[in-house]
């Protein structure tokens, strides 16, 4: 009998080691729980500690939240081509 909530729970909890690492108290993530990414936000909560990834957003996520500019761009066939530009 196939029971996906049980499987879950079991993977919710593990018991690990602290250890330290030079002045740092350090943790080894089991594969199961790794984060993605390179960067995390770590918090304590009370008797907790809160690790979560960052997520950065993707630069169309970013793009979809600015506002439209006012400057006014230069036409494009006014500009120099890059042949007249002297370096």
């Amino acid at each position: 009998m196939y029971m996906p909530d049980l499987e879950v729970n079991m993977l919710a909890e593990r018991h690990v080691r602290l250890f330290r690492n030079g002045r740092n108290q350090a943790i080894r993530i089991p594969r199961e729980f790794e984060l993605a990414g390179n960067e995390a936000i770590i918090r304590r909560e009370g008797n907790r500690l809160i690790i979560e990834a960052l997520q950065r957003p993707s630069l169309l996520a970013f793009l979809a939240t600015c506002k439209p500019s006012d400057i006014d761009f230069p036409d494009i066939d006014n500009l120099l081509s890059l042949d007249d530009v002297v370096f």
